[in-house]
């Protein structure tokens, strides 16, 4: 963060300061929420949990050599005192962003967030100094933390945004306002409790109406082949780029191929020149990732060779993602487990096809969270696909959504051993431990409730007679 005293915080705030000998004190560190990450200059901030109290936490933050707590009572200790800590949060990384000279990038949709704004970062930061939100970190509390590890030398600040109902993307803009925004698609994520595709357009597209008008630098970039997406050019004052597969895209993709391991190639056309791309990343979705990526780094001045180059290096960032790796017998685990929603399952399974040519493939896939009413025909769909696709072996691991998985594969003509239902993660284990071959690809994949990733750690460790390789 930049260097700013107690005194200028508690103003900005809102705040009270208690136990403060010297407001000039200045905070040069972090910004925490785990008591854990205090050190030297730090600003510890105390949230009140359902299980931890931060606050708990003031005294050992301070002899970790924090310079203060920022908390909704006195502590005892140096701490800025305020009635909504949440709030108080979000007002400091509005002022910060404020005084930075930054260009902020903001994206949101429904599937790809994360992966897509891991290669934004990569790209851009071969071109500057860039700041990225860490993980999926895309909330009100998340948000504002990243935006607060940005300093005077920052020229990107990339962040991520997510919603869970009308109003969510609004506040967060409002955090911390973009120049650049990205909205990827409007699919089936969180739509139990949004109500409707619309609605979640609806949402995405606040991001789009935050930006600044087109002669002031406000530029929206969208999926030229998503009609919801498509039609927020209408909500927005800023100019707009489309990307995509559409031959109306400004950044748009041909000659698109999947190499022997999986891994897209493609040419990269650009308004100002095109060049060839081959990722790193796994799967034809990444495709649509890279174009997004790759139109927001040509709207802030990268040529495309430059892009194509970036793209070209660019690898997985965040964890649980489409993780390859395998193991010294052969057998390639896909770690996806981190979430899932109907699209990004869909994708999953083709890219194990592809990589899983001549050899045997496994799907071990959990319930897609948050559905509501389209819950039952999503998973059949799912289940349907992975037999016409051809995946080997179908492993539904849970309760009714998995049942429902399994029986839809059932119904697409999946008998005998092709597909099997099981009740836990455990029991998947045990079966892939007892069946699984050398050569065989799997794919674990499953919303984040349902922790699949414990099934990819144990094949793991399984095979890890030696060095386990991740490519």
């Amino acid at each position: 963060m930049i260097a700013l005293s107690l005194a200028e915080i508690a103003e900005v705030v809102g705040g009270q300061t208690h136990d403060i000998p010297d407001p000039s004190v200045q905070v040069t560190g972090p910004v925490v929420r785990d008591s854990r990450e205090a050190g030297p200059g730090s600003l510890f901030v105390a949230f009140v949990g359902e299980r931890v109290d931060g606050h708990d936490y003031a005294a050992a933050v301070v002899e970790a050599g924090a310079a203060a707590v920022l908390a909704s009572r006195p502590v005892g200790v140096p701490a800025i005192v305020v009635e909504d800590v949440q709030a108080a949060l979000g007002a400091l990384a509005r002022h910060v962003v404020g005084r930075l000279g930054a260009t902020l990038v903001a994206l949101t949709g429904s599937a790809g967030k994360t992966s897509t704004k891991d290669l934004i970062a990569q790209v851009l930061r071969s071109k500057a100094p860039t700041v990225f939100t860490p993980g999926s970190l895309n909330n009100e509390i998340g948000l504002p933390l990243t935006a607060l590890t940005a300093t005077e030398e920052t020229k990107f600040l990339v962040l991520e945004m997510g919603a869970r109902g009308i109003g969510h993307i609004r506040y967060l803009t409002g955090l911390t306002p973009p120049r650049v925004g990205l909205v990827l698609n409007v699919g089936s994520a969180h739509i139990g409790e949004f109500g409707g595709r619309e609605q979640i357009a609806e949402a995405k597209g606040e991001l789009v109406e935050a930006l600044p008008p087109a002669e002031e630098g406000g530029a929206a970039i969208l999926n030229a082949d998503d009609p919801l997406v498509r039609a927020m050019a209408a909500r927005t004052k800023a100019k707009v780029i489309l990307f995509g597969e559409s031959d109306e895209a400004d950044v748009r993709a041909e000659n698109v191929r999947l190499t022997d391991s999986g891994q897209p190639s493609f040419r990269l056309h650009t308004p100002s020149g095109a060049s060839d791309v081959t990722m790193r990343l796994y799967g034809e979705h990444h495709v649509s990732n890279a174009l997004a990526a790759a139109a927001v780094a040509h709207e802030l001045g990268m040529s495309a060779d430059e892009i194509a180059r970036a793209l070209s290096e660019a690898g997985s960032l965040s964890r649980w993602r489409m993780e390859v790796t395998e193991r010294p017998d052969g057998v390639t685990v896909v770690n996806d487990a981190y979430n899932a929603n109907p699209e990004s399952m869909k994708a999953a399974l083709r890219a194990l096809v592809a990589m899983g040519k001549g050899r045997r493939t496994w799907a071990v896939l959990g319930k897609m969270a948050e559905l509501g009413d389209e819950a039952l025909a999503e998973h059949d769909a799912v289940g349907r696909l992975a037999v016409r696709l051809n995946v080997s072996k179908l492993v539904a691991v849970g309760g009714r959504e998995a049942a429902w998985l399994q029986l839809g594969a059932y119904n697409e003509g999946s008998w005998g051993e092709e597909s099997v239902h099981v009740s836990d993660a455990q029991a998947a284990v045990d079966l892939l431990r007892s069946q699984l071959r050398p050569g065989d690809v799997v794919l674990v994949k499953a919303s984040r409730s349902v922790g699949l990733e414990s099934v990819a750690q144990a094949l793991l460790e399984t095979g890890a007679e030696g060095e386990v390789a991740a490519r």
